[in-house]
């Protein structure tokens, strides 16, 4: 079995692999998404953004291993007609949530999987998972509580499923793996159109 390879410095995406019986060796790519995203050119679909990112992380670490399976994931919610990805910031998250509240979303998740041997990409599947959220209207000061522990500023859409933001999340139509940032069932789909299966992925874990 190649090694599994998760390109992503997010814990969310390995916690949900790790709970599913992977213990991948994570790289994080690197990859400038703003400047990846500009270079896709005009009115790219949302679909077709977290696609190119997601496939891009994965390419950007691929070099790096002879025989693997690696596995790149980009998040984006989409709302109003806009493509939120991090915020970054408190203002920015703040008005997030303040146009997020009480409405819905979709939060596309991007998943690229390339199969590396020889030291060379043989074969790359990469397709997109839509989850519809559901938000809650939280409060001002729950919502300046949840801003000023930090964790929405450095997550797609401002807001988690499995850590503090699950609370303002009322409920969700879709696979919530691909919420937290990673879709199981999704991936399993890519691994085997690379020709890799679960049980060879769980047999090279234990």
């Amino acid at each position: 079995m190649p090694l599994f390879v998760l390109a992503s410095a997010s814990p969310a995406r390995l916690g949900v692999l790790r709970a599913a019986g992977v213990e991948p060796a994570v790289r994080v790519s690197g990859v400038d998404e703003d400047a990846l995203t500009a270079a896709l050119g005009a009115s790219p679909s949302p679909e077709d953004v977290v696609r190119s990112l997601a496939r891009a992380k994965a390419e950007a670490v691929a070099h790096e291993f002879d025989d693997a399976v690696v596995v790149g994931c980009d998040s984006m919610l989409s709302i109003g007609g806009e493509l939120q990805g991090k915020p970054h910031s408190v203002d920015v998250a703040r008005r997030r949530w303040a146009s997020m509240a009480g409405r819905s979303g979709d939060l596309l998740t991007g998943h690229a999987v390339l199969r590396v041997s020889g030291g060379r990409t043989v074969a790359t599947a990469a397709e997109c998972s839509t989850t519809t959220v559901h938000f809650a209207e939280p409060s001002q000061p729950d919502i300046e509580a949840y801003l000023a522990s930090g964790e929405p500023l450095e997550v797609a859409g401002a807001f988690t499923l499995d850590g503090l933001g699950g609370w303002f999340v009322d409920r969700i139509e879709g696979d919530p793996s691909s919420v937290i940032g990673i879709g199981l069932p999704l991936v399993r789909r890519l691994l085997a159109d690379v020709g890799i299966s679960m049980s060879d992925v769980w047999s090279a874990d234990q």
